[in-house]
């Protein structure tokens, strides 16, 4: 799944949902399927908020392919329960590359150059790791 706009001056999910969104998505990462009235009733422990705009947001979700639906029990406990289509590490690899190829496509070694720039303020370990992937890169290269 692609999402199409990212907030570049957000932080964490908020660059990529809006922060009903971002809180909706935290929240289903880390239980099981839940209602849309179970949801509301934890973002109502923090603030109030109307189930008419958790539903809203929720099956937007839903639309733009985030997010799954099955229906649960018969007759009156029969619910819709709403879970992620991908865990959270997987929906952040997808994005983060996304947005790093685009951004080397469209402005190659300027990006390269500002990625680099910016490796002085990282764990080492994340260093070693750059370091072995491009290794890799060249051995292919030499083959």
């Amino acid at each position: 799944m692609k999402i199409k706009k990212m907030n570049i001056e957000g932080e964490g999910l908020n660059r990529f949902f809006g922060p009903l969104e971002s809180r909706i998505m935290d929240i289903l990462w880390s239980s099981e399927a839940l209602s849309i009235k179970e949801v509301q009733s934890i973002l109502n422990q923090e603030s109030p908020i109307s189930i008419n705009t958790v539903m809203t947001v929720m099956n937007r979700l839903l639309d733009k392919g985030l997010l799954t639906k099955a229906m649960t029990g018969t007759g009156r406990t029969r619910a819709a329960k709403f879970s992620p289509l991908q865990s959270r590490e997987q929906f952040l690899t997808e994005q983060t590359k996304e947005v790093s190829q685009g951004l080397i496509q469209e402005y190659g070694s300027l990006v390269v150059n500002h990625m680099i720039d910016a490796l002085d303020d990282v764990d080492p370990e994340v260093i070693a790791k750059l370091e072995r992937k491009l290794n890799d890169i060249k051995r292919g290269k030499k083959q």
